[in-house]
This record gives structure tokens, C-alpha cells and sequence, in this order.
């Protein structure tokens, strides 16, 4: 399929819209409604078991969080940020420009999550969130000598042995950790650089998903579900922490590898291998970021084209060549993580409740308006798959189609960790690269609908950073 094909925003809006029979908004809030029943139910049934034993190893079950009621000096930032998207911003997608509405998107992605993170302050919002006892800034002395420390990493993973690494750095590859080593060593070292570091990152991917809906979906269903991706509920959490970095660079090797596949031109040249790299990259920034390989799969299913594969290859090659020739045992590693994990909280945290109770915190941040999104396109993936099989001789594939299985290649994903038990609780912020690719489906929803949508959406991520403290 031709970026031209895809991208064209004159297209008859019939394409686009809900199919008959479904323009009714009481499916939409009844699915909004079984995501507030999950959210009761696993907070009613995470208080009974975190005051019987306390095995949760939360305070606010199922989110890890305390009870904080409380303004600061983003609230009036943050407000205002929601009520100009709510109120503007769906007219501002339909008519700006397109790379002018992805500059914007991501200035007010930009404005939300920092807003979001002044709540509490400079100090306690930003400048101090990566320097707590489990964070990376915690060890870049110990990276002086970085092939040395490399080679030596996995020594200091398991609980026990002298000088094991903090949390983060234990529980992720060393790349999480030498970007801010390398941040340090330019002279951007501190807490503040890296927490800005974090939160233009994180907020450039709601570019990388734009560009990537656009290619493979088409114009239009990307300028709907831009003001979505904007307000995500989930921007409490990227501001600040890693988890929003790495969405960033996983956003953009997806959006990188749609353009390869769907353009024609001198970029897809380049954007193959571009996303290779990033992909090496983001596995090298988390273990549990190897199933972004899902989405990735699943555009190059939509493209109907495996064109882009060998330079992806070749691209995704460079990160762990160079992480293996200087020491870096990615498998070992990993072993040796699964390991450290139950040592700690993961060997405590029941998986029977945190194999749906982190449904519930996935509900939080992806919010409402996402769930009823899902609604439709889990309604419309049966006739989408059909479409893409042979038998059914390559038949066209409408953009609602075409983000619908996009979004439910995200969820896909979330179950595999989620089933993995390597992700009990916490989820909130770590499933940040995959709750992402859930936003676009908010674009199904009814255009008339939006606003209400996006207010749920944003006096959803209001309510959880003014009444608890999440610690990230």
C-alpha cells in the first residue's frame, strides 16, 4: 500500500466512521463502565489482601502510590493545558496543517506532562525523581571506566553479592543507564537534565504515533486521534521517569519501519535501517521492550510488504553487536534479572492478582475513553483479519480497519507481559511503550463524542496526580 493511498484525507468520511448499527454511544460507555467495575474490583480485593499479608507491596492498590491529597505549581498549568485540548483541540487536528499539527501535538504533549509533574513542584516533580535510591543517577560514578563497567555489569545484578546495582539499573539493560552517563558527560548531569531529557522524549512519541497511524491508517483517523494522544492520563507517569524515554524511542522505531514499508520514496531508504537501530536499541533500554517486536510485526502485516526487512535487520544488528563486543551478555543478564526479581518484590507479589489487577492499572492510564476505543476495534479485528488472508485473495483494508488491528497488536503485546508474571504491579509506568498504541483507537469513537472523551481523559490523570503521590 502507497503512503499516498493511506494518507489521502478526501476520502469519503463513510471509510472512517463507525460501521452502521454501532453509532449508538451506549456500547462505548458500557465498556467505559466494565473498566471502572475492573478498576473497584481490583482496589476493593488489593485492600483486602495488602491489610491481610501485605503481599501487594502497594499502598493504593492496584496502583503503587500513597494517599496524598494536594496542588502545586503545575495545577493552573495543567488545567488550563485540559481545557484548551478539550475545547480546541479537535478543531485544531481536523485543520492545521499536518507537520504543524505534529509540532503541536507534541508541544502540547510537552506542555501536559511537564504541567503534570510541577503539580509537585520543580524539585520533588522533576529535578529529584531520578535520584532516589533505585534510580540511575544513583551509580554514574560507577561508570568511569564504561568498558569495565560493562563487562563487569552483570556482577552486581542479583541481591547479595557486594555493590548490586540499585533497582532500575539491575532491572534493565546497561543502555537505560549510560544514557545518562553519557547525558553527565556532556555536562548535563543531575537529576533536572535527566528528568527533561525523560519528558521531551517521552513526549515526542505522540509524533512518532501520528506518523505512523497516518501511513498506515490514513490522514484522517491520525488528526482524530491526536488531541487523545495529547491528554494521555498516562503522562503522570512520564514525567518523570525512563518508562517514558524508552516509549519514545520505541514509538519512533515503529513509525520509522511504517514509513519504510508504505513510502516510496528516497526515506524509506533510510527509515528501514533508522528503525532497526532503534529497535536494537530500545531492547537494549528494557528487557521487557522485545515485545515492541509485536507491533512491528503486525506493520508489516498492514503494509502487506516485506521489503523493509533485510536493511531492518542489518540496523537492528549494530546495538547488540556493540553491547556483546564490549562485555554486555544480554542473555545472561536477563537470567540473572529474572532471578534478582524474585528476590525481591516479584517473588512476594501474588500473580494471581496481579495477572488482572494490572489490567486495572493499564485501565488508569490508558483511561476511559481508550477502552471504549478498544471496544470498537475489537469489534471490527474479525473482518480486518479476514481481509488479510490469502484465501480471501488480499482484499482492501479500510484505515479503521487497519488501526484497529494496530491497536489490538499493542494489546497483544501487554498480555504477553502481563502473563510473563515479570510485570506484577508497577505497570502503570512500565507499560508505558505499549499503552501508547492504545490511544489511537479513541479515533473510532464518534467524532461528536470527542470532547466529552477527552475531559473524562483529562480529569481522570487530574484526579490520580492531585489526590496520590505515584513515586514516579
Amino acid at each position: 500500500m502507497k503512503t499516498e493511498e493511506r494518507s489521502d484525507s478526501t476520502r469519503p468520511a463513510e471509510e472512517f466512521a463507525p460501521p452502521a448499527g454501532r453509532r449508538d454511544r451506549r456500547p462505548d460507555l458500557a465498556a467505559a463502565a466494565v473498566g471502572l467495575l475492573l478498576v473497584a474490583a481490583a482496589s476493593a480485593v488489593g485492600w483486602v489482601v495488602q491489610n491481610a499479608n501485605g503481599s501487594l507491596q502497594v499502598h493504593w492498590p492496584p496502583l503503587l502510590a500513597t494517599w496524598d491529597p494536594h496542588v502545586g505549581p503545575g495545577t493552573p498549568a495543567a488545567v488550563a493545558v485540559a481545557a484548551a485540548v478539550v475545547a480546541y483541540g479537535p478543531g485544531l487536528a481536523e485543520r492545521l496543517p499536518w507537520r504543524r499539527l505534529l509540532v503541536a501535538a507534541w508541544a502540547a504533549s510537552l506542555a501536559w506532562i511537564l504541567s503534570l509533574a510541577l503539580i509537585e513542584g520543580w524539585d520533588r516533580g522533576v529535578a529529584r525523581r531520578l535520584t532516589t535510591k533505585h534510580e540511575y543517577l544513583r551509580v554514574i560514578d560507577r561508570f568511569e571506566d564504561v568498558p569495565s563497567a560493562l563487562r563487569g555489569f552483570t556482577d552486581h545484578i542479583l541481591i547479595g553479592p557486594p555493590g548490586n546495582w540499585p533497582a532500575h539499573v539491575a532491572g534493565h539493560p546497561p543502555g537505560a543507564t549510560l544514557t545518562f552517563v553519557g547525558l553527565d558527560r556532556i555536562g548535563l548531569g543531575g537529576g533536572a537534565w535527566a528528568g527533561v531529557w525523560c519528558i521531551v522524549l517521552g513526549a515526542s512519541g505522540v509524533m512518532a504515533v501520528l506518523i505512523a497511524v497516518r501511513a498506515l491508517a490514513g490522514e484522517r483517523l491520525a488528526r482524530r486521534a491526536a488531541p487523545f494522544l495529547v491528554l494521555a492520563p498516562f503522562a503522570v507517569w512520564t514525567g518523570t521517569s525512563a518508562d517514558g524515554y524508552f516509549a519514545g524511542v520505541a514509538a519512533w522505531s515503529i513509525a520509522l519501519l511504517a514509513l519504510a514499508a508504505t513510502a516510496r520514496t528516497r526515506l524509506a531508504r533510510y527509515a528501514a535501517p533508522g528503525s532497526g537501530v532503534l529497535f536494537g536499541l530500545t531492547c537494549y533500554l528494557s528487557y521487557g521492550l522485545t515485545l515492541i517486536g509485536v507491533l512491528l510485526c503486525a506493520v508489516l502485516l498492514l503494509a502487506r510488504t516485506a521489503r523493509p526487512v533485510l536493511p531492518f535487520l542489518a540496523g537492528a544488528l549494530v546495538a547488540p553487536v556493540a553491547f556483546t563486543v564490549a562485555g554486555f551478555s544480554w542473555w545472561e543478564a536477563y537470567h540473572l534479572l529474572v532471578e534478582r526479581y524474585y528476590q525481591g518484590a516479584g517473588g512476594v507479589r501474588p500473580y494471581s492478582y496481579w495477572v488482572w489487577g494490572n489490567l486495572a492499572c493499564a485501565t488508569l492510564a490508558a483511561g476511559l475513553a481508550t477502552v471504549a476505543g478498544l471496544r470498537r476495534a475489537v469489534v471490527a479485528a474479525p473482518g480486518g483479519v479476514r481481509s488479510l488472508l490469502p484465501a480471501r485473495g488480499g482484499g482492501a483494508v479500510t484505515g479503521g480497519t487497519c488501526l484497529a488491528l494496530l491497536v489490538l497488536a499493542a494489546l497483544l503485546a501487554i498480555a504477553a507481559a502481563d502473563l510473563s508474571g515479570m510485570s506484577k504491579a508497577e505497570t502503570e509506568r512500565i507499560w508505558q511503550p505499549f499503552l501508547l498504541w492504545l490511544l489511537p483507537a479513541t479515533a473510532l469513537l464518534p467524532r461528536r463524542d470527542h470532547r466529552g472523551w477527552l475531559a473524562a481523559q483529562a480529569i481522570l490523570a487530574l484526579l490520580i496526580n492531585h489526590l496520590l503521590w505515584t513515586g514516579w
